[in-house]
Formats: structure tokens, C-alpha cells, sequence
């Protein structure tokens, strides 16, 4: 069982699609619970935000010591808004652990028992519902958060073993008790970015795999042109110095290593043997969506490890307010729930995406277009012409979904409206730049799982299975036992979500 006294994407990872346990350390135990002491002494005589007031705009207004415990319930209650289809699992479980490693820091002043039980959730699936819609992401993700406080109680309701079922049945069914309110454990566990963190750091895992997969599926097509590979070559993309850009080039230079299908321009073209021709039937230089692959995804790969940096970070931070500080012996007022770090980082990573979604489809253009490429019959038809289709309508759903993500890259984070009786003046919309991100990876996912089929399909019409550098084979095996050679017209759509769920 992992120990944890602090999350990374590692062990997050680990977690969510691993299905390891995992215990919070006892120093780290200890620490939450000496910040919840001193912050209950400290708070004796003084007015705190949150624990003796009202909350938001409300925060003028003292709220009578009879009432504190009923103040805790009624921000859970009454902040449990949320509209639309619930958050997937994965994703849930994913922000109650930046949940919980804001909690990890010691700075929140709730009881030992809130971050146990968010463990126990955790460790046995035990899934809040809660819905897509709700969160302006400054204070943090309020409204979504408060659906998961909402079950800490024992209220409302979970996703369990595929069913949805009232909390207080699945928390008698596993021997575990509600939460107390002990002095502001329902202000901590809403106030906060861990919904957005939790997606992002899901949406984080699907991108890096996908850069894998772009990265791959280059170098497959230009092995399916015969491409010259000095595109890919270490003198040519160090000169540039981007480090992005030269760990793309060596990437493809390690998966090519041994294949027989791409050019030595040494071999082929600095010999001497073509100076007498005029005009040259293979191309040159190939197309950009084939040799500009270190360039194009370069950049990606650098947005990516930002997004990263920056999410470990985030899983390493206390997000709420106001912090409770044991260590200087004060409560600091501020704004550490601004989800602007990740709203920022969703659109760059969700614009990252759309560039791989966007040269996938031009990949696939390429293979479909016989005027272009030269080699490969119209639509991979392997069929009769006229007759029979091949991969045409493919392109039709890869196309429409590739121009749905460019629509959608519109960055997010600028979209922000005042709420809260002009309290929240600008917020971040981070958890909304994260779901977009979402479902901008989503349709990526389907434009690469119909690109991995029709490089199989290029690969028979060509017949050079048998020369496909090691990497590449290993795909083209993996794909062919999901949809095998095609001749006749068929149905797709099974193939394709099958295709896309290995890929995932």
C-alpha cells in the first residue's frame, strides 16, 4: 500500500488507473491534526472568515456561537447546485485527491477525520455525485466541491459498483460514519481547485499518452512515403535549440531505428546518380504534416511538461481560505482558491491537443488522397472502385470532429463575468477550461483511432508489413487483431471506439 504524505501525477496515476491503496503517512496525520488544535484554540475571542461569519458577500454578518456547527452545514447544503450529466468516476476520485492533498499541507484546520474518510472513499470507489456544471472556479470549484462535502455527511447521493445509491446506505454497507463538523470543515472541503486539478490531472495523463501515439503514427506515415530521414536527423534539429523539438527528433530516431522503409538522402540523392534528371518521381521533401513533426510536436511536449510542473505544484498546495498557519501562529485571509493556474494551463493544453488533432486529420488526408500521395489507391480502397468506399466516410467523422476542436480552442480563460454580488469580480473559469480540455482530448482520442486504422490499411495496400521499424509493427499487429484488412464495405464505428479504447 503507497504511503503518502504528498501526491504527484505519479501516484496520482498510480491510483486512478492503477486501482493501487494508499494511506496518508501518521506524521502527515499527526500535522492535520495540530493545525485543527491550534486553529480551535486560536479562533477563541476573534473573528475568523468563515468559521464566526457569514460566507462571500455575507461575510459582514457575525454569526451567533449557537449556530457555528449549523453554518458549516448549511454552506455544504446550500452550495449543492450543480446541473448537467455527473463527472465520470475517474475523474471524481481524481479531484478528491487534490482534495485531499490541499488537506495534506496542514494549513486547512480540519479534523483528522474529513481526510480519512476522503481515503476510504477513495480506496473503495465510493463516488459523489457530481455534476459537470456548477463552478466560475474562484472560490475555487464552490459549487462542485460542495457535492462531495454533501456525501462526507452522509447526504446525497454516490456512484457505487455501477449503481447509484444514497450515501448513508453505502457508508453503513462499509462500516464507515459521516464527518462531524468540528469548526470549519464544510467552508475547507468547498473552498478550493481541486475539481478542476482533478480533471486536469486525467486530462494530463490522456495528453501525454496522445503526444506518444502523434509522435508514433509520424513516424508510421513517413514510412508509408518513404520519406528521407533526415527530418528527423540530430545535427538538423539541434540547430534550432529547442528542447521540445530535439526530443521529438530523437523519439522518432529511437522508434525508426531499424526500419526498411525510410530514405538515406546520402544514399539516394548525394551520389550523383540523379543529376541528370529534370524532374524526380519521389518527392524531395515530404509534405509538412509529415516532416515538420519535431517542430510541430516540440512545442506540444514543452506545453505538456509545463502542464505538469504546474499540476504537481497545484496537488502539492493548499488551495483554500483562509490558511491556518501553525507553524507562524496566525490565520491569513487571501485568495489561494484563484483557479487561474490551471484555467491557464487547460487552454494551453487544450490548444496543444487541438495541433495534434488538426495533423492527424491531414495525415489521414494525405493517405486518402491519391492524387497526393501517389502510392496508395483513393480512400485505401482496396476494393472495386465506384463500387465499393474504402475509408471515404471516415474522413467525414474525422474531419467534423477535428473542426469541433478548433472551435473549441478558443482560450477559456478570458471568459470571465462577475457573480456574486460583484464579490467574485473576475474569476477564472478553470474548471469550464478544464472540461473543454476534456472533450478537446475526447475527440482527439476518435481522429487518432480512425488514423491508426487507415495506416494499417495503407500498410496492406502497400504490402510492406514485413519492413515497418519494430515500434510501428507492434501497432499495425495490435490494430489488424481489433479490424482486420478490408475489402468489402463495412460498418466502422465499432472498430473505431475499439481502436480508440487501446489507444487510451
Amino acid at each position: 500500500m503507497l504511503q503518502i504524505s504528498n501526491f504527484t501525477l505519479d501516484t496520482l496515476d498510480r491510483i486512478i488507473f492503477g486501482g493501487e491503496q494508499f494511506a496518508v503517512d501518521d506524521a502527515t496525520m499527526r500535522g492535520i491534526g495540530d493545525c485543527h488544535d491550534f486553529l480551535k484554540n486560536f479562533a477563541a475571542n476573534k473573528i475568523i472568515y468563515g468559521i464566526n461569519t457569514g460566507f462571500g458577500p455575507m461575510a459582514q454578518w457575525r454569526v451567533d456561537d449557537q449556530f457555528l456547527s449549523d453554518l458549516q452545514y448549511n454552506i455544504i447544503r446550500s452550495h449543492s447546485t450543480g446541473a448537467g450529466e455527473p463527472l465520470e468516476d475517474m475523474y471524481v476520485r481524481a479531484a478528491m485527491i487534490a482534495r485531499l492533498g490541499s488537506i495534506l499541507q496542514c494549513r486547512s484546520g480540519v479534523h483528522p477525520e474529513v481526510a480519512q474518510l476522503l481515503v476510504e472513499f477513495i480506496n473503495r470507489g465510493i463516488c459523489p455525485f457530481v455534476p459537470r456544471h456548477g463552478s466560475v472556479g474562484a472560490s475555487g470549484d464552490l459549487v462542485q466541491l460542495a457535492h462531495i462535502a454533501l456525501t462526507l455527511i452522509g447526504e446525497g447521493k454516490v456512484h457505487y459498483k455501477g449503481e447509484w445509491r444514497k450515501t448513508a446506505d453505502v457508508l453503513k454497507e462499509n462500516g464507515l460514519k459521516p464527518i462531524h463538523i468540528h469548526i470549519r470543515e464544510g467552508l475547507s472541503i468547498t473552498n478550493g481547485t481541486s475539481v478542476m486539478t482533478g480533471i486536469a490531472c486525467v486530462n494530463q495523463h490522456y495528453a501525454m499518452r496522445l503526444l506518444d501515439w502523434s509522435i508514433l503514427a509520424s513516424v508510421w506515415m513517413n514510412e508509408i512515403a518513404s520519406s528521407y530521414n533526415d527530418l528527423m536527423a540530430a545535427p538538423l534539429n539541434e540547430s534550432r535549440r529547442h528542447s521540445g523539438q530535439i526530443e521529438v527528433a530523437r523519439r522518432m530516431r529511437e522508434i525508426s531505428a531499424d526500419s526498411k522503409l525510410l530514405l538515406n538522402r546520402e544514399h539516394e540523392l548525394y551520389n550523383g546518380g540523379h543529376m541528370s534528371d529534370t524532374t524526380f518521381g519521389h518527392k524531395v521533401q515530404p509534405y509538412y504534416s509529415l516532416r515538420c513533426t519535431p517542430q510541430i510536436m516540440g512545442p506540444i511536449l514543452e506545453t505538456l511538461q509545463q502542464s505538469g510542473r504546474i499540476l504537481e505544484e497545484e496537488l502539492q498546495s493548499a488551495s483554500d481560505n483562509p490558511i491556518v498557519d501553525p507553524v507562524t501562529q496566525n490565520v491569513y485571509h487571501g485568495g489561494n482558491f484563484h483557479g487561474d493556474y490551471i484555467s491557464l494551463e487547460e487552454d494551453k493544453v487544450k490548444i496543444a491537443t487541438v495541433r495534434m488533432a488538426m495533423t492527424a486529420e491531414r495525415q489521414l488526408n494525405y493517405l486518402f488522397h491519391d492524387r497526393i500521395n501517389g502510392i496508395l489507391p483513393p480512400f485505401l480502397n482496396m476494393g472495386t472502385l465506384g463500387l465499393n468506399y474504402g475509408m471515404q466516410a471516415c474522413q467525414f467523422t474525422a474531419t467534423s470532429t477535428t473542426a469541433e476542436c478548433q472551435t473549441l480552442a478558443m482560450p477559456n480563460y478570458v471568459h470571465s463575468i462577475p457573480n456574486n454580488n460583484d464579490n467574485q469580480d473576475i474569476v477564472s473559469m478553470g474548471t469550464n477550461t478544464a472540461l473543454l480540455c476534456k472533450t478537446v482530448i475526447d475527440n482527439a482520442y476518435q481522429v487518432m483511432s480512425i488514423l491508426f486504422i487507415a495506416l494499417a490499411q495503407a500498410t496492406d495496400c502497400l504490402n510492406v508489413s514485413d519492413r515497418l521499424c519494430s515500434a510501428t509493427r507492434k501497432e499495425y499487429d495490435a490494430v489488424r487483431k481489433i479490424i482486420p484488412m478490408f475489402v468489402e464495405d463495412n460498418p466502422f464505428y465499432e472498430q473505431i471506439a475499439e481502436v480508440e479504447k487501446y489507444l487510451r
